[in-house]
């Protein structure tokens, strides 16, 4: 099965989160933001825009053709400048006390189509799950090519419907397998779910995330963002 990249997953940036992180930083003294490798998955021009709206001096980038691009946006950018705004805070990463900002990114997928799973019923590759009792599974875009992690399979969660429902099984390269919980659930194809990030229960996911990969916010955040399609929204 081909997913088209465009369906597979959508990285969607709240720039007004990160102007009111960005605002807290430049408040607290920081001046150089750290906007390598496509500011982190969040997009090189959104996050260099915000950023220096709020007032700080220059970002921090990978090469000169990066200080071309936006310098033709009349945008300041160094390759040498050191970075003294913490990325956590401006990308909204889960801290370690186990709090969390709002997220700068909400990362999701699509539903694309669900089925009936009996008691004693399994899915995916290796049946890591079987059904502990009947219910309504649903497969949904997103696998490890773009960057929702193996080791997520029976250890995460995403959002759908304003509810947080399990990842089941092992996550194949394109689609992974959420348990809807009840064999009176449904959902539609095309319905959003979300693996992290916004206002909901998905806020805090990405935390599910670095337990069950062992990664770190910034590595899992970086690669997700630059295996979706990315968009922004107020």
């Amino acid at each position: 099965m081909v997913i088209p990249r465009s369906t597979a997953t959508r990285a969607v940036i709240s720039r007004s989160v990160l102007a009111a992180h960005a605002k807290s930083l430049v408040e607290d003294g920081g001046r150089v933001a750290d906007l390598r490798r496509d500011a982190y998955g969040h997009g090189l021009l959104t996050v260099a825009r915000e950023v220096l709206l709020a007032g700080a001096d220059s970002v921090r980038v990978d090469d000169e053709d990066a200080v071309r691009m936006l310098s033709a946006e009349g945008l300041s950018a160094s390759v040498t400048a050191e970075p003294d705004m913490d990325p956590a805070v401006l990308y909204g990463f889960p801290a370690e006390t186990g709090t969390h900002q709002r997220p700068a990114m909400r990362l999701t997928g699509r539903v694309m189509s669900t089925k009936p799973l009996r008691l004693g019923e399994a899915v995916s590759y290796g049946y890591t799950h079987r059904a502990e009792r009947d219910t309504t599974v649903a497969l949904v875009t997103g696998g490890y090519a773009q960057a929702v992690v193996r080791a997520l399979g029976n250890r995460a969660h995403v959002e759908l419907n304003g509810r947080a429902h399990p990842i089941v099984g092992r996550v194949a390269m394109d689609v992974c397998v959420i348990d809807l919980e009840s064999p009176d659930a449904s959902a539609d194809e095309g319905d959003e779910v979300t693996y992290f990030g916004g206002a909901g229960p998905a806020r805090g996911f990405l935390a599910e995330w670095m337990s069950a990969t062992g990664l770190t916010a910034a590595e899992l955040a970086c690669a997700a963002g630059l295996h979706a399609t990315r968009t922004e929204e107020d």
